[in-house]
């Protein structure tokens, strides 16, 4: 993967326009769907998405080592360009919060699943009065060399 090609600032700066564009779709898309707890729905563009963060990721590398990649653009781009930065920005921060949120919630239900287990073995554990096998659970068998 290689950086945006172009033949001068102005056309550097509308590829960067369309190719933030379309980044930010895809990351209200995948946000959207984090949000409706429809995580497993975001695989079918994931890999677009990742190709364009990493030309995305390239591009800015670029433009701030040599930042006369787009000196030069009308106005009119560099002003569109930041426009579309901004909402990238707010993209990714309002996709960090619902990441977090589904963390959160997938860190409880394991943390459900692994308290269940745990509690449903010590029932099982044990030997003398109060301890014994819950009903239709299966006795425990030693086996040894004389069995």
């Amino acid at each position: 993967m290689s950086l945006l090609a172009a033949n001068s600032p102005a056309e550097r700066a509308e590829a960067l326009i369309l190719l933030t564009s379309r980044l930010t779709d895809l990351i209200e898309q995948e946000t959207a769907l984090f949000e409706a707890r429809r995580p497993l729905e975001t695989q079918s563009f994931q890999d677009e998405k990742s190709k364009l963060a990493t030309i995305y990721r390239r591009e800015i590398a670029a433009v701030k080592q040599e930042p006369d990649r787009l000196e030069g653009a009308p106005e009119a781009v560099k002003r569109q360009l930041k426009d579309v930065t901004t909402r990238f920005t707010t993209a990714l921060e309002a996709n960090g919060r619902a990441v977090d949120a589904l963390r959160v919630l997938t860190e409880g239900i394991v943390r459900a699943v692994a308290d269940e287990a745990a509690r449903l073995k010590d029932q099982d554990a044990g030997y003398g009065p109060g301890y014994g096998r819950t009903s239709g659970s299966a006795p425990a068998i030693a086996v040894n060399q004389r069995a």
